[in-house]
């Protein structure tokens, strides 16, 4: 069921409202790179993947395992991942170990995941 959205009906501006957003509003470079930076999170594969390595660093071969998906999947979603600074590498002889790129993106990916637990829970106990 969708929420219905709760529409202004005033004809009044709230200008000290409006003043206050326009002078702090983001540049609109920002706004699209957080945008770009979301939608990486719209992704079920990636999900997974910043899922697991939230639990741990792995390999592609090793994730591929976990998440039942090819090491080809898994290595195109890692290189996303990458570019958006998302995800980190480290050499240990022949093996590339993953991780979360640093503690701002593991706080990110458990609120998000708190907020969802949140929500469902609410929407079970309706």
């Amino acid at each position: 069921m969708k929420p219905k959205i709760s529409l202004c009906d005033c004809d009044a501006i709230h200008q000290e409202a409006v003043d206050e957003v326009k002078a702090n509003m983001l540049k609109e470079e920002t706004i699209c790179d957080l945008a770009d930076f979301f939608q990486v999170f719209s992704d079920s594969t990636r999900v997974k993947i910043l899922w697991a390595l939230d639990k741990r660093e792995m390999c592609v071969c090793d994730l591929a395992v976990v998440l039942n998906i090819t090491k080809s999947a898994i290595s195109h979603q890692l290189r996303t991942l990458k570019e958006m600074n998302l995800v980190k590498y480290r050499r240990e002889g022949k093996n590339v170990f993953y991780d979360l790129a640093d503690a701002h993106i593991k706080d990110i990916f458990e609120k998000g995941l708190e907020h969802i637990s949140e929500l469902q829970e609410e929407e079970d106990g309706e």
